[in-house]
């Protein structure tokens, strides 16, 4: 009988059209050197499997997932800060923790200059994995953009931008998405004519260790929401900020920044961030629109001499540093979020105040 419903639901869905698509976003995935140390096995390879065990079900579960891949990827030698560059292991662990696409345009992209980036880029087509953020010359851009991913049968549409890549300019070929209106609108442009009913914005902005977004921030979001875009997804400044969600029947999302998805990072903010999951749904009048949005806080445990580094859900971290970060996390969204529910697993949703 349940069989037979799904079958029906699933028919009234394709006929009356309510397609609906749960899309989840992580944070920054750092790669410092003690993360490289401690993965690093006895025949030189790197084994990154026990950070994700934990939530891996969460990410899994959505129909889509994006993280943040705040490192190059290629030859050695693997180093942390400043320079980041981790070993390929790093992405097939993302890949395997259920994430689809891979943002790259943040400040650390050009660590390893053009050939870190290229190679990066390489790593990730040759397993498959969708990206966007950097490209090898603009013809590679000019192909890959507006990014159009139909998700369950809704046409999602995805940009990435940074606000800079640390001082190094891209030599003469390499193109990095930086943060400039005049292209931001564009993409936009090219995206509605391209057939997207849904746009999201992946930014990375904003001043570290702050966990309010700036007056520059803002005007940029408000920028992004006037051209038509749906939802920002923000990170950089390794610490969260508070997210938004504006009333009305067009509900557009602002994640003003996601914090460390993993990290060595060790002050008490810079411990962990949150995952954000939205739910997508096609209504009565075929028109997409945000139905539900939540979000998780995650810690990373640092490296033992019985377990690699590894993600916990905050709540369930055994380490004495877990809940000053999310006492700290929490007092921010308490006060600052907008018409969004913390998911803590295992519990009954804790829907947060509401900023007057």
């Amino acid at each position: 009988m349940c069989q037979g419903f799904i079958v029906l639901f699933s028919l009234l869905s394709l006929l009356f059209g309510y397609d609906e698509a749960e899309i989840v976003f992580a944070g920054d995935a750092m790669m410092h050197k003690a993360q490289i140390e401690a993965a690093r096995q006895n025949n030189g390879s790197y084994d990154f499997n026990e950070y994700f065990s934990e939530i891996d079900g969460y990410i899994g579960s959505a129909d889509y997932a994006v993280v943040n891949l705040e490192t190059p990827v290629s030859a050695p030698p693997h180093t942390g800060y400043p320079c980041f560059n981790a070993p390929e292991q790093y992405i097939d662990a993302l890949a395997d923790a259920g994430f689809d696409l891979f943002l790259t345009a943040n400040n650390h992209t050009l660590d390893r200059r053009d050939r870190g980036l290229v190679s990066t880029i390489e790593n990730l087509d040759k397993r498959n994995l969708d990206h966007i953020g950097t490209y090898k010359d603009s013809e590679e851009r000019s192909s890959a953009m507006p990014f159009i991913k139909t998700i369950n049968n809704i046409k999602v549409a995805f940009m990435n931008y940074t606000y800079g890549t640390n001082g190094i300019a891209p030599g003469n070929k390499v193109k990095v998405d930086y943060i400039d209106r005049k292209l931001i609108k564009n993409d936009i442009e090219a995206a509605r004519s391209a057939g997207a009913e849904y746009i999201i914005a992946c930014i990375h902005w904003g001043n570290e260790y702050q966990m309010l977004p700036s007056a520059e921030q803002k005007s940029l979001a408000q920028f992004m929401r006037d051209n038509g875009v749906d939802a920002i997804i923000g990170g950089h400044p390794h610490v969260i900020q508070p997210i938004e969600i504006t009333d009305g029947d067009s509900k557009l999302l602002t994640v003003y920044s996601l914090g460390n998805f993993i990290s060595n990072m060790k002050t008490k903010d810079t411990r962990g961030g949150a995952l954000v999951k939205i739910r997508l749904t096609r209504g009565d009048d075929n028109k997409v629109r945000l139905t539900d949005a939540s979000y998780r806080l995650v810690f990373t445990e640092p490296a033992t001499s019985t377990h690699n580094f590894r993600l916990k859900w905050v709540d369930n971290s055994t380490d004495y540093r877990a809940k000053a970060f999310s006492d700290s996390a929490r007092a921010i969204f308490n006060k600052h979020n907008k018409n969004i529910t913390e998911d803590i697993p295992g519990h009954l949703s804790r829907i947060l105040q509401t900023a007057n």
